[in-house]
């Protein structure tokens, strides 16, 4: 799609046409759970006005999720047209995972839960539309207010360092540097509290400076050798040597902040930055500037395995956004919550092709 901002037409309809009987694996995907995080969609209201005019919403929502498989590929193809690159090829995409990390806290500070987790401070001052954080990588995209000026606020160093300190802003305490870093490139995360009860905490902001991947800056450096770059790899690397690895985690000078959901809020799973529960294995995060979100995305890529074989060929749903998710054929496919979610999204480097599911005019 051409480049453009958030309030151009968020559908370009120059793409070739496709016809649904030319999509790989199309006829064996299971269209009913691609419809469900679809509806999630509609039914959360979170489109923008030109996009509930444009998506089939009313229709969707008056079919409900209890309609048969069958009728949830019916829909998608009678709404919807498959679109393209003309010169798409599978060398152009790429889609890496994400996950919902588990990790172990506390309301209070002690001397195993001393990583705090911060909320967002209300000298923040956002420069761009967060939702297009990815477009704003490459620069200070938020500052610090001081009164009387604006200058760029506190890096991760410093405020790993106590630069927030004693503010209030303290939500929880977790007891891992690494795991608690892994959660900020994430985005979400479970926290397990020791009485047994669950917290979830969802993205509310960030300090404005560009993400760092500490996977490619290993790779740079040949710490690790780029066909073995994995998560567990580099969390390997972090925990051989905690003060390199906290000095490697600190050049990714951005930091999340996060706010903890109402129980009903995160009954159904982590929040996406379109506002609805992200679906394991159905919802993407894309860069908004190219791929509305709400719209579906049909990925093909090689050597990802999916539950019907060697080949992954499925109809996502854009739910999601992230700082390292920059392009028209980019996108982080969400695995669920857990170690198991973490283990596939960790080696989740694929060639893709994109295909976008246009609405009919």
């Amino acid at each position: 799609m051409t480049s453009r901002g958030p309030a151009a037409d968020p559908f370009d309809r120059d793409f070739p046409p496709l016809s649904f009987d030319m999509l790989e694996g199309w006829e064996d995907d299971d269209h009913l759970a691609a419809f469900r995080a679809f509806l999630k969609s509609c039914e959360h209201d979170a489109l923008s006005d030109l996009e509930k005019a444009s998506f089939p919403r009313e229709e969707a929502l008056a079919l409900g999720p209890d309609i048969g498989k069958d009728a949830a590929r019916e829909f998608f193809e009678t709404h919807f047209t498959p679109r393209c690159r003309y010169d798409s090829r599978l060398d152009d995409g790429f889609v890496t995972g994400y996950y919902e990390p588990m990790v172990r806290g506390a309301r209070e500070r002690s001397a195993q839960y001393c990583v705090p987790v911060y909320g967002r401070p209300d000298d923040l001052v956002m420069l761009s539309d967060d939702l297009y954080r990815a477009a704003a990588n490459d620069r200070v995209s938020a500052r610090r207010d001081c009164g009387d000026a604006l200058e760029d606020y506190f890096t991760r160093a410093q405020i790993e360092d106590g630069a927030l300190k004693d503010r209030g802003l303290e939500a929880l305490y977790l007891d891992d540097w690494i795991e608690t870093f892994f959660m900020h490139v994430q985005g979400s995360g479970l926290v397990q509290l020791d009485d047994g009860t669950e917290v979830r905490l969802a993205y509310d902001g960030k300090n404005g400076h560009p993400y760092t991947s500490i996977a490619r800056q290993l790779v740079d450096r040949r710490e690790v050798l780029p066909k073995d770059i994995d998560m567990e790899k580099v969390k390997a690397w972090l925990r051989a040597d905690p003060e390199r690895g906290r000095a490697l985690m600190q050049e990714n000078q951005s930091y999340i902040f996060f706010r903890e959901l109402e129980r009903d809020e995160g009954r159904d799973g982590p929040l996406g930055a379109e506002g609805v529960p992200l679906t394991a294995g159905r919802s993407l995060a894309v860069d908004p500037v190219y791929t509305p979100l709400g719209c579906p995305v049909y990925l093909l890529a090689a050597n990802l395995p999916s539950e019907r074989g060697p080949e992954f060929a499925r109809l996502m749903i854009a739910q999601d956004v992230g700082s390292a998710i920059r392009g028209p054929e980019r996108g982080d496919i969400f695995w669920g919550s857990g170690e198991a979610a973490g283990a596939i999204a960790g080696t989740t480097r694929h060639l893709a092709v994109f295909i976008f599911l246009l609405p009919n005019p």
